[in-house]
């Protein structure tokens, strides 16, 4: 269940302006979760395992080393995981290439606000750079963005607030003037703990009570956040 943005909710008293929006990419920006989790089923196949769909979401937002040991507690230390995620990379880039790539809702008009407010960008994803480049350029979303980080820019991925706190630095807006956008779990506890204020809107897991007690909001999708942006940048 999401949530309106409620005055009272959103703007309490001392609440730092936003200098900066950091955004997380899969789930958030593009409708990209559904086909990862296609491609590693797909990828399964190809080396004869059944990878059931619930397995698939506990990869949601976490990076490469921490899917890795959640293979090989599945399937044990014998299972071939860089021939299985070669495999689901091959199987992605076939599913975005021939058109399934979309935007999530409210992108473009949210990046339009911040160019009008001009208020600097990033990405942070635990996506490799060379998926997250690919996929920003094919949607033309690359060049939107002061500064993009990924999986091989940090050595601790989310929920480390690493990644958070180095897209912070690149667009040199300090963590309490940050906002961060997330639908991951993990994408929410990195930012929380980088002690940058996130509102999550989710996509294929729902928030927890865990979830919304980091979150300064739940919201069904970022058409909602521009409210808060247009205020919380006035501040």
């Amino acid at each position: 269940m999401t949530e309106c943005l409620s005055p009272d909710a959103l703007f309490p008293s001392g609440q730092e302006p936003v200098r900066g929006v950091i955004f997380d990419m899969d789930g958030l920006l593009l409708d990209s979760e559904t086909l990862a989790m296609e491609a590693l089923v797909l990828a399964g196949a190809d080396l004869g395992h059944d990878v059931s769909m619930s397995f698939c979401r506990m990869m949601i937002g976490v990076p490469a080393d921490g899917c890795r040991r959640l293979v090989r507690e599945a399937w044990g230390g014998d299972f071939p995981i860089d021939r299985f995620f070669a495999l689901q990379e091959v199987h992605l880039r076939h599913l975005v290439d021939t058109g399934r790539l979309a935007l999530k809702k409210g992108v473009e008009p949210l990046l339009d606000l911040l160019d009008r407010l001009e208020l600097p960008r990033a990405i942070a994803t635990s996506s490799s750079r060379l998926r997250t480049d690919h996929h920003l350029k094919l949607v033309g979303l690359f060049d939107r963005f002061d500064a993009i980080v990924t999986r091989d820019d940090v050595t601790a991925g989310k929920p480390d607030p690493e990644p958070y706190l180095t897209a912070a630095a690149r667009i040199g807006i300090p963590p309490d003037y940050c906002l961060a956008l997330e639908d991951s779990h993990s994408g929410a506890r990195a930012a929380h703990a980088a002690g940058i204020r996130v509102i999550v809107v989710p996509d294929l897991l729902d928030a927890t009570d865990e979830i919304r007690g980091k979150a300064l909001a739940v919201v069904e999708d970022l058409t909602i956040v521009r409210t808060y942006i247009e205020h919380a940048a006035a501040l």
